[in-house]
């Protein structure tokens, strides 16, 4: 693969071996991957451009497991509806986080023992990494969404959690168990279409609580970090991810 690559297809745009990235036609933009040549397995920054935007905001997405890929997307439709440029990096371990110095972390769904797994295995030392990043970088945005909403609550690190919440995994109950509802966001002032996989329950929380669903807590918030039982990039609401993208360029 040469170093700068693009790729275009009619109903999307893929960057090197990964799955398409947008999930309807995007005609105003171009999608480029630039590849790292380390010998590492691939690593790549997605970058949307338009012109006229308010400047460049850096996400690091974490490539651990789950639905990081409806993340771009989401991220992708936000970024047009805001305005703003973003660059896209992948993070799959810890040089990666440190290379791309993000604005913004995603941390998306999954099973989170086997993201802690990854994550913390001596050839990644990703989690760990992260988790001191967002402690000494407490300006920066931060999502965490159902299995990434676990690793924020629970660190299991030694250390204070990156939000003040109790959490219970799987909480409410397995697969075929997954449902969709409403969700009402003191985030976004408004109601949200949430979709719950397998999801973690708060079962209490010390930070201010930014999403519930009835009486439940299913979004905690303390300061930009925000942790999501739920999974907004399923939704074709992209209200989460627009507030992470203000949230980075108002800093």
């Amino acid at each position: 693969m040469d170093d700068e690559t693009i790729f275009t297809t009619s109903n999307g745009r893929t960057a090197g071996p990964a799955p398409k990235l947008c999930m309807r036609p995007c005609p105003s933009m171009t999608l480029r991957t630039i590849s790292s040549l380390s010998g590492h397995r691939f690593h790549g920054r997605v970058l949307f451009w338009k012109s006229g935007r308010r400047g460049m905001i850096r996400v690091g997405l974490v490539m651990l497991q789950g639905a990081r890929h409806a993340h771009i997307s989401s991220l992708n439709e936000a970024s047009e509806d805001l305005g703003l440029e973003i660059e896209i990096f992948e993070i799959r371990k810890l040089s990666h986080l440190i290379s791309s110095n993000p604005d913004v972390i995603v941390l998306p769904g999954g099973e989170s023992t086997t993201m802690r797994k990854t994550g913390q295995d001596k050839s990644s030392n990703l989690i760990p990494g992260i988790f001191e990043w967002i402690r000494e970088n407490p300006s920066k945005a931060v999502m965490g969404t159902c299995a990434g909403a676990i690793l924020l609550a629970d660190p299991q690190d030694g250390k204070p959690p990156l939000i003040g919440a109790k959490v219970d995994r799987n909480a409410y109950g397995p697969q075929n168990e997954s449902f969709q509802g409403i969700v009402h966001s003191t985030l976004l002032d408004r109601e949200f279409p949430g979709i719950f996989i397998r999801a973690p329950k708060f079962l209490s929380s010390t930070d201010e609580v930014c999403a519930t669903i009835g009486d439940e807590i299913v979004g905690v918030r303390n300061g930009r970090v925000i942790a999501l039982t739920f999974h907004p990039e399923l939704s074709l609401d992209k209200g989460f991810h627009k507030w992470l993208l203000e949230s980075a360029s108002s800093e």
